[in-house]
Parts: C-alpha cells; sequence; structure tokens
C-alpha cells in the first residue's frame, strides 16, 4: 500500500516509518528536517515540507492510498495554530486526490477520550499538558467533519519501550492501573493495523496497557 506520513521525523512517526516498511508498504515521509528520520530504505521517499503549505501538501498525497498524522506540538507550553491548520490542509488534499482513509494520533486527554479515567488524568496530566489537549481537540473536530473514513487513535503517555504487539484497545476501555502508558512501538503496530481494519471508521479508540 502507498502510505503517506505526517511527523514522520518525530519519535513516533519514526516508528511508524520503520514498521510501514517492515510490513511491506511503500512509504512516503512528510518532514521539516529530513536529518531526523533515521530511516534508509528503497521503499522510501522523503518529502521535504511544512504542512502550512497547502501546495507542498497536496503534491504529497496525490497517488497516496492511505495517510496517516502524528504531528506534535514543537512545544506543550503554547497552543499550536499551524498545526490545526496543517491537519486542515491533509483534510482538504485528501478530499480533493479521492484518498480516503485517514488515521489521526490524538491524545487520550480530550475531553471526550479522558471519561472514566480517574482522578490523575484529569487532574494532574490534563491540567499539566491543557495546551496540547485543546490543539488535539480542534484537530480532531476538523477529521469528524471531514468526509473521510476517519480513526482518531487516542494513547496516554508513551514510552520508547520495545514493541511487544500485547496492549488494548477501544472506545471504552478501562485503565488497569494508575498511570497509563503505551509504548511508541505498540502504538505504531496499531496505526498501522488500522489500515485494512475497517472496524474503527469513524471511531475513536483508546490504546493502552
Amino acid at each position: 500500500m502507498n502510505v503517506l506520513i505526517f511527523g514522520a521525523s518525530g519519535a513516533t512517526g519514526n516508528e511508524l516509518v520503520k514498521q510501514a516498511l517492515a510490513q511491506g508498504h511503500t512509504v512516503t515521509a512528510f518532514v521539516r528536517n529530513p536529518a531526523k528520520l533515521q530511516v534508509q530504505h528503497d521503499h522510501i521517499k522523503l518529502v521535504q515540507g511544512n504542512v502550512t503549505d497547502y501546495a507542498s501538501v497536496e503534491r504529497a498525497i496525490t497517488g497516496q492510498e492511505a495517510v496517516l498524522c502524528a504531528l506534535g506540538a514543537s512545544t506543550p507550553l503554547k497552543r499550536d495554530a499551524a498545526l490545526i491548520e496543517g491537519v486542515r490542509n491533509i483534510i482538504q488534499a485528501m478530499e480533493k486526490k479521492n484518498v480516503h482513509r485517514f488515521i489521526y494520533l490524538s491524545f487520550l486527554g480530550v475531553r471526550e477520550g479522558r471519561k472514566g479515567l480517574g482522578f490523575f488524568v484529569n487532574f494532574i496530566v490534563v491540567p499539566l499538558l491543557h495546551n496540547v489537549v485543546a490543539d488535539h481537540e480542534s484537530k480532531e473536530a476538523v477529521v469528524k467533519k471531514s468526509r473521510l473514513n476517519w480513526t482518531i487513535v487516542r494513547p496516554p503517555r508513551l514510552t520508547n519501550g520495545r514493541k511487544t504487539g500485547v496492549y488494548r484497545s477501544g472506545e471504552d476501555i478501562k485503565p488497569q492501573s494508575l498511570i497509563l502508558t503505551i509504548s511508541r512501538a505498540d502504538l505504531a503496530d496499531f496505526m498501522l493495523e488500522q489500515l485494512i481494519d475497517k472496524t474503527c471508521y469513524g471511531k475513536a479508540p483508546r490504546v493502552m496497557y
């Protein structure tokens, strides 16, 4: 499958690229700084650009079969309007180019996603990351208004642990510990599964240990 990954040079993006290539996909990696992408492979194409530039986004999306978005804020200390604009550009270009499958990486702390997750998430994590939460809520709203076959993935705190393939997912799964985590490797595994699994079309699953 021809897969485009936005935010490919980030920690989660790198994991998505590596695993997508290992699964036999042809990957286009959209990055601001190619030097940060730590992957070399015959079936990868690097596109340097900024998601706020609609023309470069549309060019990258042309000919793709699915798009994964793992864009991350440069700092949690303030809101990042550029990322919201970037998601709008991605969706507009996908609709124009008839690329329908969109997998967006959000965060468990969004208002809709944190229900039933207890004191630590609601009163410790969310206040600390309120700017990140607000940006994800804005981007989720844009995604949900689109005509795409979207899935919004909501993980908790990410770690650099190994890929285990053993984790839980679903819109209503409950926490089994106070500190909720998942490794970036297992998160990438789940996101890539969504390329061929239609179960989560139009849904926003949690994914955690």
